[in-house]
């Protein structure tokens, strides 16, 4: 199968060659080929490999720094556009309103008591039900 698809890469080559010397160059074009090919792949698999190496020790080194002591945490979040949006961001006892645009981050308010959120509200059901529900082919309905 390797001598099949080494020979199959090396067509096109030798059709690029003198056509007197296309047999004589075809089988050491095929396993020249077929040589770089596992090179290129083991190559890819140690770079990939490298990646997810790298990736593993940037959580693990993350890990390491504060967690439960964040001064800055994010309050609610508001899509304007495909590129604005407003945050509510609290700094210690103080919350503030910035405006984030392309190339911008602006506060535009900075509120001196906190703002009480609700309750969230209950999860919605799975997409699944909800689709036999609005179907009208719910299975709770037919016991």
């Amino acid at each position: 199968m390797r001598r099949l698809f080494s020979l199959l890469l090396a067509l096109p080559l030798s059709a690029l060659a003198d056509p007197a010397a296309a047999p004589a160059a075809t089988p050491l074009a095929g396993s020249g080929i077929g040589g770089q090919l596992v090179q290129l792949l083991l190559g890819l698999l140690l770079v990939v490999g490298l990646i997810f190496a790298l990736a593993w020790v940037m959580r693990r080194v993350q890990q390491f720094g504060p967690r439960g002591g964040q001064v800055i945490k994010l309050v609610a979040s508001q899509a304007l556009g495909p590129r604005d949006r407003l945050l509510l961001v609290q700094v210690g006892g103080e919350q503030i309103l910035l405006g984030i645009s392309a190339g911008r981050i602006s506060p535009l308010h900075v509120l001196k008591e906190p703002v009480a959120l609700g309750e969230a509200e209950p999860a919605t059901p799975e997409f699944a039900q909800r689709l036999m529900e609005l179907l009208g082919k719910d299975n709770k309905d037919k016991t």
